[in-house]
């Protein structure tokens, strides 16, 4: 631990901070895996649902920084092949 206030302080904050990237990262996750268990199943309508909010998760990950974007682009456009395949 960190003797100086201002690095304590710091610790607190990095501390949150990484609690918020790792909540976030794990919706991002969450919301693919419900897209994938929808194509799975069949269900085309829950599907189209589930990857608009899937792709909208991805974009914010984009945006916060927590994603490149390259890692964003791979995602959509697989989850898109997947559910075009689907219909």
């Amino acid at each position: 631990m960190a003797n100086i206030k201002q690095q304590r302080k710091r610790v607190r904050q990095d501390a949150g901070k990484r609690s918020q990237r790792q909540s976030f990262r794990k919706r991002v996750r969450t919301a693919i895996k419900h897209v994938e268990r929808h194509i799975e199943n069949g269900d085309a309508e829950q599907a189209r649902k589930a990857l608009n909010h899937a792709n909208k998760k991805l974009d914010m990950a984009q945006s916060k920084g927590l994603h490149h974007k390259n890692f964003v682009a791979r995602h959509k456009s697989r989850l898109q092949q997947r559910f075009n395949e689907l219909r």
